[in-house]
């Protein structure tokens, strides 16, 4: 599972060090490959077998309406397979790294089967959007509902 959180630079040809805790998970895998795509102004990064998963259950979803044939289109037409080099890194297509604002500092973040890559304004007004979210009784009272 990937977990945790670290900050990172990609370098000018949109190269990036992927930490070994995540390296290791990749290639466990069977693959020194991820797929990447785009959410919600970051990226996602799943493995090459998790990705497969999330496809099925795209293609198995009944598309009725026109923001989830978007969503697919966008989705599944962004992505990218990319390899990690001798060196440990991935190189960010040039296309995702636009989308998601991604230029010197970024910060990659576990979440259990994938990992995201955000730039760190973008992270830093996440982490502020969830402080605000803290204020709402509803979600303290739904995060209180895990035990936590």
């Amino acid at each position: 599972m990937f977990r945790g959180s670290s900050f990172h630079t990609i370098d000018e040809k949109g190269r990036m060090i992927i930490p070994s805790r995540f390296k290791e998970l990749i290639r466990a895998s069977g693959s020194d490959a991820a797929m990447i795509s785009r959410l919600e102004k970051f990226l996602v990064v799943y493995t090459l077998p998790e990705w497969a998963v999330i496809e099925n259950r795209i293609l198995s979803m009944v598309e009725k309406d026109d923001s989830m044939r978007r969503f697919r289109r966008i989705f599944i037409g962004g992505a990218f397979e990319c390899p990690c080099d001798r060196q440990g890194r991935i190189l960010i297509p040039a296309s995702l790294r636009e989308y998601a604002e991604l230029n010197r500092e970024i910060v990659l973040v576990g979440n259990l089967d994938h990992f995201e890559i955000w730039s760190q304004s973008n992270w830093n007004r996440e982490n502020e959007q969830m402080e605000m979210d803290f204020q709402n009784e509803e979600v303290r009272n739904k995060i209180a509902g895990l035990g936590l």
